[in-house]
């Protein structure tokens, strides 16, 4: 059915665009926030879980104090998500109500224009009847013209009062849109509010856990050094596996050669691919050189920390043999697995299951995770390629 060239086409031009708005330049955008907000609830619940763990000592510890960490990062994410959401219903409710006012308008209109319609007919017949007006013809062909004004005035009324009818369809149905989207920001300005006081609940138990921390800043600092210590003796450990393995690429095969080629580029070709070691967890500890969460002192990573739940399997994220395994005071078992020229340490191991030369599949399980005294569960994982240290957050996949 068509609408008037003038008021109609405009309102259906509106109408086009108003959708078409919000698929394409807001669907995607919606999608994306609600897949972040997914995932974010996801972190925020297994921070909580960790959380929980660490608790159940009863006194103030760095995992704890990490634990707090994560959940207040992808609180404060959900929030910013929550807000573009917000933010995006605003436009959305603008562009409808512009699209109601044009609807309101123009149906005024309509409706002006089919009264002055019905007026102008009733005074080109001078107040007479269908039948009177008819039959006061004084020709034949005045009585042909007149019936054929008559079918033309009936048509234009039809016409009118069908666009009349589309349009107040309209206007009822972006009306009902419009309340749509306003109970959806108010539930979304709801969930806002209950997260933000989550967020300054949080934030009070961050500060009481770094009061706590301060007070024990002796014992804090002989953790600092006997961490020195402990990446000190599995570099030398690293170093002696790299030395070793170096003289024995003097003596390879062509056929070796080109295997362990093979295997290298493999490795490469999944940077940001590959599988966690562990099936759940954050990452509590950077790579690279970062101040002390309380004591504020740098602290050397040459790998990354990731803390998980107690009892979890830690497993090879790539394919590979099974090279080196150690005990280390401070990170307790360790396993070395070579991709080629790559490869990756597995350390803060309760117990480790496979042997040297065992090959390996990804996903393979190598042990369980340590779990110290603290209730702390957490695993340290490193990336080498020969004797460069490689941020491991750039390998794994996001």
């Amino acid at each position: 059915m068509c609408l008037p060239n003038t008021a109609g086409n405009r309102i259906l031009l509106l109408l086009i665009f108003a959708g078409f708005s919000f698929l394409a330049f807001g669907q995607k955008t919606k999608n994306q926030l609600e897949a972040e907000k997914k995932e974010n609830l996801r972190k925020i619940a297994e921070a909580e879980k960790i959380l929980l763990e660490t608790e159940t000592e009863k006194k103030a510890t760095l995992g704890q104090l990490t634990a707090i960490n994560q959940q207040i990062k992808a609180r404060e994410s959900l929030i910013s998500s929550l807000n573009q959401e917000v933010r995006l219903l605003d436009g959305e409710i603008s562009d409808l109500t512009i699209v109601v006012t044009s609807l309101q308008r123009d149906l005024k209109n309509l409706k002006d224009e089919y009264a002055a319609m019905i007026y102008s007919a009733y005074k080109a017949n001078r107040g007479f009847s269908t039948l009177t007006f008819l039959f006061s013809s004084r020709t034949f062909n005045q009585l042909f013209l007149r019936m054929k004004y008559l079918e033309q005035y009936a048509e234009a009324r039809k016409t009118q009062a069908e666009q009349i009818e589309v349009v107040t369809d309209q206007l009822n149905k972006q009306r009902g849109n419009v309340e749509i989207k306003r109970r959806e920001q108010r539930v979304l300005l709801n969930q806002q509010i209950r997260e933000n006081r989550k967020l300054v609940g949080l934030k009070n138990k961050q500060d009481q856990v770094i009061a706590e921390l301060s007070k024990k800043e002796s014992s804090l600092k002989r953790e600092v050094t006997d961490r020195k210590k402990a990446i000190e003796r599995l570099d030398n450990l690293i170093a002696e596996f790299v030395r070793s393995e170096l003289d024995r690429s003097n003596t390879l095969s062509s056929v070796d050669i080109a295997n362990e080629a093979e295997i290298t580029s493999l490795f490469e070709q999944n940077k940001n691919k590959l599988s966690w070691p562990v099936a759940s967890g954050f990452i509590s500890k950077k790579f690279g050189v970062h101040p002390h969460p309380v004591l504020k002192v740098p602290e050397q990573n040459n790998g990354v920390e990731i803390q998980t739940s107690g009892s979890e399997r830690v497993k090879v994220v790539f394919d590979g043999e099974v090279k080196t395994k150690a005990f280390i005071p401070g990170y307790n078992n360790v396993v070395i697995v070579k991709h080629g020229n790559y490869f990756t340490v597995y350390s803060r191991l309760k117990n480790v299951i496979v042997d040297r030369g065992q090959k390996l599949k990804s996903g393979d399980d190598l042990g369980e995770v340590f779990t110290d005294a603290e209730g702390v569960s957490e695993v340290h994982f490193e990336v080498w390629k020969n004797t460069q240290k490689l941020d491991p957050e750039k390998w794994l996949t996001r």
